[in-house]
């Protein structure tokens, strides 16, 4: 898509246009862990405790994305404002910074997670019989992590252009090595968790490296020149500012993931944990479709909101509105109908199947309308709204999910009011995330970009 058609043309038609790639490039993207947990839980034998300890390392991984998120997803809409205003130089600025930060995170985020890995898995609900899983697969996976964040952190650099194809086959190249490479490593070579997260790393340098190379290329609108690879404090601080939303939503999922593993083992043990694994596995794929919807409408509010076409930001938003909610609440009525079979797809052990399928309607039901908060507090981000988006992050989970997960859990629900947390929890915020956009956005408009 070129630049100029991100302003023009049917509004269904252009969100289609760029949503589409960046859909598949996101459901693609999730087979990363997906397919690390489908074939590590079938594995005979040792298979539900290797899915268990292996799925106590997602918060940590989500910690290391979030960063990802905190640069990329701060810099990529500020550069899509900054096309549509007509000012590519500051945007490759932007890119350049936005760089040089994913670079250092990455040292520190390394130093730090070897240094902490283990009372980190421990405090997230591992066991003697789970921890070996989840240490196998963290020692290996945290060589890739300057790969992680450069592929997460500039793809939104990419969308930012209208260039949605090559955002897709940024993720697809490094997800299609991951299918190939998982099996090969885990049964073929006999290798398991550490199979699987070495598949990974290689795949992820894959992405890394297209994604760099593109950039660099002359066909990217946006250029990364090493001239702008440095560290530009009034760069990176309004980076930072925008980006601090979706970096707390990612942290907010660690601290969630917490919550839920660790009061999980309290009550039951490993057989809850490895139901909430496969339950969380199952939606946050699920939900692939809506983020790469986002990805696509928040640069397009940006690129719009920037050129001062209004009618057309509140026509992106109704349409991702109205599509996200349909697709939300055909999620939920999937999962409660076909549990036992969307659960079997992570583990052979009918045994677990028979045990957390019960509890799949008290975890899914919520999401119905969940569609109403991401195109609202997405739009809020296309606008430059970075603290109303922050807070919509924060109420949902930091002041809903989390406390639930205790409160419910404590009463005569028990296990049941755990998963039941989820569903509360997602319910009160999309509502109240959707009602303050109806309220908000002509104010907003009407002020314009700063």
């Amino acid at each position: 898509m070129k630049q100029n058609e991100l302003g023009e043309g049917r509004i269904a038609s252009v969100v289609t246009r760029m949503a589409f790639p960046l859909i598949i490039a996101q459901l693609v993207n999730g087979l990363y862990n997906i397919v690390d947990r489908i074939y590590l839980g079938h594995i005979e034998g040792a298979g539900p405790e290797i899915l268990t300890g292996v799925g106590l390392t997602y918060p940590i991984i989500l910690l290391i994305t979030a960063f990802s998120a905190l640069i990329g997803n701060g810099g990529g809409p500020i550069a899509a404002t900054r096309l549509g205003q007509g000012r590519r130089e500051d945007s490759e600025r932007i890119l350049g910074s936005s760089v040089a930060s994913l670079l250092l995170l990455s040292a520190v985020l390394m130093f730090f997670f070897y240094s902490a890995k283990r009372p980190l898995l421990y405090l997230f609900g591992a066991s003697d019989a789970t921890y070996r899983y989840g240490s196998e697969y963290m020692n290996i996976y945290l060589i890739g992590t300057p790969f992680v964040l450069l592929t997460l952190g500039l793809n939104p650099f990419i969308s930012a252009q209208g260039k949605t194809t090559m955002s897709m086959m940024t993720v697809v190249i490094g997800a299609a090595l991951n299918i190939i490479f998982d099996p090969i490593f885990i049964f073929v070579f006999g290798m398991g968790a550490s199979g699987a997260a070495i598949a990974t790393v290689i795949s992820q340098a894959a992405s890394a490296l297209f994604v760099v190379t593109f950039l660099s290329g002359r066909k990217s609108i946006i250029r990364l020149r090493p001239r702008n690879i440095r560290l530009d404090r009034k760069i990176i601080l309004p980076i930072v500012s925008l980006g601090v939303s979706p970096f707390v939503m990612n942290v907010t999922d660690a601290a969630i993931t917490f919550a839920f593993t660790s009061r999980l083992q309290m009550l039951a043990g490993d057989m809850a944990v490895g139901t909430m694994t496969i339950f969380s596995s199952v939606l946050n794929f699920s939900l692939m479709p809506v983020n790469g919807m986002n990805q696509a409408v928040t640069p397009l509010v940006s690129y719009n909101f920037g050129a001062g076409k209004d009618e057309r930001v509140i026509g992106i938003y109704r349409f991702a509105a109205i599509s996200e909610t349909a697709y939300t609440v055909m999620l939920s009525l999937v999962c409660n109908l076909f549990a036992p079979q969307v659960i079997g797809l992570f583990t052979s052990s009918e045994e677990l199947i028979a045990y957390a399928s019960p509890y799949m309607k008290y975890y899914i039901a919520g999401i119905s309308i969940f569609g109403l908060q991401c195109a609202s507090q997405n739009t809020f981000m296309g606008l430059a709204q970075a603290r109303i988006s922050l807070f919509f992050a924060c109420l949902r989970k930091l002041i809903l999910l989390i406390p639930l997960v205790y409160i419910l859990s404590a009463t005569s629900l028990g296990i049941k009011g755990v998963f039941l947390a989820e569903s509360v929890a997602d319910s009160v915020s999309a509502i109240t995330c959707f009602a303050a956009f109806m309220l908000l956005h002509k104010k907003i408009l009407r002020a314009g970009p700063r």
